[in-house]
């Protein structure tokens, strides 16, 4: 017969547990607000950056540019940047970028090219630096702020363009993961090094924002209407050259890219997060219900057994 008192204190301890993880979602979607608003904040930015660097280019159509951040060599050797988080209980988050991360790996030293690796987040540099034998780490960074900002991404960008304009790396790429819905996120490969600056934000692009009805979490998604296009009037006269302007615009563009590679990965762990966390609200609760069935028939049992002891004892 099963012991009532360990049932009884399993559950509570499931109960307690569910408390936790109902507590960590709650944390988890009011941080992925954040997140998206500093996403909704940063891309005007961004978007008018993207729009002055291609208009510059336009002007210079009849120049060449010998900007270095532009400048497309010869490739041999090639600068992985992996983004993961410093913590987990947010499902499969830093496994599918590190099963992205080690495929990328793979295929790039199969092609011949040297590879080594920048690496973001605790659970990134844990897994990687138990395996030095088979990757090379360049450099790590850590601890960074969980709704990323510009001065998180500064020490990022100056690693990057070190290891481009020192000719360490020919090329350097990012995997992240790309914030697609509150349910749904996938890693992705983006080339950061040489440039190609092209516009941030697409047409249609879709925006989620978490509201509340009925005391319950529910999604409501809007489209963002594509971006005007700004061009630069004809008769515009610079005070510096464009080589000047692109030398100064472009590092600043770089950095800007990497912030948000940083901050769609920052919605994308804590989307993860809250989800885990509500599944693992909802097994608790239905644990919680079968061992509350466990518990009654156990102790129904007990009672009938007692019953029987004191028939028995009476009959006697």
């Amino acid at each position: 017969m099963p012991n009532l008192k360990e049932i009884r204190d399993r559950i509570v301890s499931v109960k307690n547990t569910r408390k936790i993880t109902e507590a960590m979602r709650l944390v988890a979607a009011a941080k992925v607000r954040r997140a998206q608003d500093q996403v909704l904040k940063s891309r005007p930015f961004a978007d008018k950056l993207a729009r002055v660097l291609q208009n510059i280019q336009s002007r210079m159509q009849f120049e060449s540019s010998d900007s270095p951040l532009l400048s497309k060599r010869n490739v041999k050797t090639i600068s992985l940047v992996c983004i993961t988080a410093d913590r987990g209980l947010c499902g499969g988050y830093n496994t599918n970028v590190i099963k992205k991360v080690e495929t990328r790996y793979s295929e790039l030293v199969n092609q011949g090219f040297s590879t080594n690796l920048i690496l973001v987040g605790k659970k990134a540099i844990g897994y990687f630096q138990n395996r030095k034998d088979k990757y090379a780490i360049k450099s790590t960074f850590k601890e960074l702020e969980q709704v990323p900002t510009s001065k998180d991404s500064e020490g990022i960008t100056s690693e990057v363009l070190a290891e481009f304009l020192s000719e360490s790396a020919d090329r350097v790429e990012i995997i992240y993961t790309k914030f697609i819905t509150l349910v749904s996120c996938a890693p992705v490969v983006q080339t950061l090094l040489p440039l190609d600056p092209q516009g941030i934000a697409e047409e249609n692009d879709e925006i989620f924002r978490l509201t509340t009805k009925n005391s319950k979490l529910r999604v409501e998604k809007s489209n963002m209407a594509k971006p005007e296009s700004d061009k630069l009037s004809s008769d515009m006269v610079f005070e510096q050259s464009p080589d000047q302007l692109l030398d100064s615009l472009l590092p600043l563009y770089l950095q800007n890219q990497i912030l948000r590679a940083l901050q769609e990965s920052a919605a994308s762990e804590l989307a993860c997060r809250m989800t885990a966390m509500n599944n693992a609200s909802d097994n608790a609760k239905e644990l919680a219900n079968n061992l509350n069935l466990t518990y009654n028939k156990a102790r129904q049992a007990a009672i009938t057994q007692e019953i029987l002891e004191v028939v028995g004892g009476s009959a006697t």
